[in-house]
């Protein structure tokens, strides 16, 4: 058996409720968090809609205008952890206007650097959680791994999972069924797909902290500022 013990993870929820315990979305970071707990990572959540963290592009968006900012004590625990999984619902096909504030404050990190040179967040596993009553889950899966991966973040095969109930208005995932159960409890298309993506964002975080990373040779952003191009300039600069 692999040994998780050393990783910590953090789920941080972009619903629109403003309480934890008001969120479908909490639900499914729910069922991927404990995966990960029985497997002995450490697991922290964050509900952002509970934290005064304006949009923009700024590690401290009170030098901007904004009269707080609880953005710091987020980001000491998003740079502890060696997985990012971010959950979001669906509004008119999109992710959450919380999940586009949290995307813009992590680019607001993005300039510093690892003691490789390289973003911060390189080493780092990154995946999501998506829910909501309408389509959308692929596209938003899609708009968030690639912001995340354009920052840093290693995404591994099938680092997203959701689930949607019918076209229209309806119940949202884990409403009480009359009778008993839970909407989308026993949804085996999100079973799987969450537990897959659980597993894939553990053993990427083992593999890489194993080795340390991802090496720097060819991405060293020191190393350009310094004058090396890596190749670059023996191209003629056609590097297509």
């Amino acid at each position: 058996m692999t040994d998780f013990t050393d990783l910590n993870a953090l789920f941080i929820n972009t619903s629109l409720q403003r309480k934890a315990d008001e969120s479908h979305t909490r639900l499914l970071l729910n069922a991927s968090a404990e995966i990960m707990k029985k497997n002995g990572v450490a697991v922290e959540h964050v509900h952002l809609a509970a934290h005064d963290v304006p949009p923009g592009v700024y590690p401290d968006m009170t030098e901007h205008g904004w009269p707080v900012d609880e953005w710091a004590a987020i980001w000491e625990k998003v740079i502890a952890a060696e997985i990012l999984i971010v959950g979001t619902p669906l509004w008119l096909g999109e992710e959450s206007s919380i999940c586009r504030i949290l995307i813009e404050r992590l680019y607001a990190m993005s300039g510093q650097l690892n003691d490789k040179g390289q973003s911060i967040y390189y080493g780092k596993v990154g995946g999501c959680v998506i829910t909501g009553n309408e389509d959308g889950i692929k596209h938003t899966a899609m708009s968030i791994g690639f912001a995340l991966s354009h920052l840093g973040y290693t995404t591994p095969p099938q680092a997203d999972c959701g689930w949607i109930g019918e076209a229209g208005p309806g119940p949202s995932y884990g409403d009480e069924i009359e009778g008993g159960g839970r909407v989308g409890f026993d949804n085996d298309f999100t079973q799987r797909n969450a537990t897959i993506m659980t597993w894939n964002c553990m053993h990427l975080a083992r593999m890489l902290k194993e080795a340390g990373g991802i090496p720097n040779e060819g991405n060293d952003r020191e190393a350009w500022k310094a004058g090396e191009r890596f190749g670059f300039e023996n191209s003629g600069g056609n590097v297509g």
